[in-house]
């Protein structure tokens, strides 16, 4: 479960990154009111122990909302509220990050609170029982029943690194995080919040010594051995792969996608960023799944693909950040298809997965246009400038450079990257990261035998409007629903909502 701090809106700037403390990543910006906190442990879900997945996240929501040797947590609370301040946690594959914001008025006393938090945390059994109901609350619970659209993206994740240490979610399972007792924090902590294993970064108008003084800080914790953890090799899908979730709904979640040796600092990532922003940019109109699915055919919310993990969707119209990843999907998510009379929703359904699935096709075959790359630099252009609206952003986008090794980084290379693009560039990089024969698919939906045997029979499931159409309309709609998804009873495995994360 991921914490959202208490953060105003800033003005976007240049960052002026000044040299900085070994272990420290910093963007400095002097004129700036704030000062941004981030500290990285150079740890996931994928140091989880066996049989205890879930421990790194449940470990960092006790230290976020915890008490310390100084402080009782709600003595935390009442002093950080006249700061109209606060600090939360992620925790993702291969990061833990802790982020907080404070106006400079406030900042010693902040800070106090902050690194506390983390350096002298009180283990207080009463807290640990307080997070870890509030966790089983959400795996039993929230999960399951609040947002099928994101479980239908985890389970996708889940389908692809089965046999890895990606496989489980970050929050772990049922059974996995009723068996965590609070040694078990204890242990994890000591294990990775080590000096050589935190990277402590500061953004916004801090004095010079400042830096110093929060790497002396943290250089305070011993130091320890840490084995590395070799990247997860995902399989590739043989064919189709397809888990349906039955569950009682009258909207169907679908999720679909493969594995992709694309990262930050590969000679095509700009060139997939901006194909990709063309196929199917997060929560917006310009995008082409969008315009096909939704603005044409008015079937959902929204139709996204995406490059590079992009939790909790729901919640942003921006790229999330600190969810830097050694290995990547490629996924198309298309939120939540209503059942509507006249039509039947296992029909629509279909309709939209094989609209989304066509149009990969016709990209995969015959790539973007000149016209179409000229306009996407463009959006692209002005659009990234939204990515970096705060100071928090931009500490944490020097943070994700710091992972992936880039330098310069990421936002100082974006908008000259996409600019110098070639027509020729993006479709060979289309061509080499992109497929449409071989994917993990993922229903959420009701009645799954129903919808497995339609899948199986492969006949076409139109759709009806409530109005008239173009006869050239119509005509595309029947080779979508016509368009074959070549799946064996064999490869389609059905589940029921209890059973989703229930355990490993």
């Amino acid at each position: 479960m991921r914490r959202l701090s208490l953060f105003f809106t800033g003005l976007v700037v240049m960052a002026a990154c000044t040299q900085a403390p070994k272990g420290t990543v910093t963007v400095r910006e002097p004129d700036s009111p704030f000062v941004a906190f981030t500290v990285w442990v150079k740890a996931g879900s994928q140091n989880d122990p066996a049989g205890k997945e879930g421990l790194a996240a449940l470990t960092a929501n006790l230290l976020s909302d915890g008490s310390t040797t100084e402080d009782t947590y709600d003595q935390i609370l009442a002093k950080l509220y006249p700061m109209a301040a606060g600090y939360g946690y992620n925790v993702d594959k291969e990061m833990t990050v802790f982020t907080g914001r404070v106006h400079k008025d406030n900042l010693d006393a902040y800070y106090t609170l902050f690194s506390n938090a983390l350096l002298k945390p009180a283990f207080d059994e009463r807290d640990f029982e307080r997070v870890k109901s509030q966790t089983l609350n959400f795996l039993e619970r929230s999960r399951r029943y609040n947002r099928d659209e994101e479980l239908s993206k985890e389970l996708l994740f889940w389908m692809a690194y089965r046999g890895t240490l990606y496989e489980h979610p970050e929050e772990g399972y049922v059974e996995s995080v009723r068996s965590i007792t609070l040694d078990d924090v204890r242990t994890f902590y000591e294990s990775y919040y080590v000096a050589n294993n935190i990277v402590v970064g500061l953004g916004g108008g801090y004095e010079m010594p400042l830096a110093q003084r929060v790497r002396d800080d943290f250089d305070t914790l011993p130091t320890a051995d840490i084995t590395p953890v070799p990247a997860p090799e995902p399989r590739m899908p043989s064919g189709v792969e397809v888990l349906i979730v039955e569950k009682e709904t009258d909207a169907s979640s679908i999720s679909f996608g493969f594995p992709t040796d694309l990262r930050r600092g590969h000679e095509d990532f700009w060139a997939m960023v901006a194909a990709n922003a063309w196929f199917g940019s997060h929560r917006e109109s310009f995008s082409h799944l969008y315009q096909v699915i939704r603005e044409r055919r008015g079937m959902n919310y929204g139709d996204y693909s995406y490059i590079e993990a992009y939790p909790l969707g729901y919640t942003t119209q921006v790229p999330p950040t600190n969810v830097s990843r050694r290995s990547q999907l490629f996924e198309i998510w298309i939120r939540p298809i209503s059942q509507t009379a006249p039509g039947n929703l296992h029909d629509r359904t279909l309709f939209a997965t094989r609209a989304a699935w066509r149009e990969l096709g016709l990209l995969v075959d015959d790539g973007m246009t000149e016209e179409t790359l000229e306009t996407t630099q463009q959006f692209l252009r002005n659009y990234v400038l939204n990515w970096s609206a705060t100071v928090n952003r931009r500490l944490a986008y020097a943070v994700d450079d710091a992972f992936y090794g880039l330098n310069p980084g990421y936002l100082a290379s974006i908008r000259a990257g996409i600019a110098a693009l070639t027509l020729d560039q993006v479709n060979t990089a289309i061509r080499r990261h992109l497929q449409d024969q071989n994917m993990y698919v993922v229903f959420i939906t009701a009645n799954a035998e129903a919808m497995k045997q339609k899948l199986l029979s492969g006949t076409p499931t139109p759709i009806t409007y409530a109005g008239e159409k173009s006869a050239e309309h119509m005509a595309e709609d029947e080779a979508i629903a016509s368009f074959p998804i070549p799946v064996a009873a064999e490869n389609i495995t059905i589940i029921g909502i209890n059973e989703a994360f229930e355990r490993k």
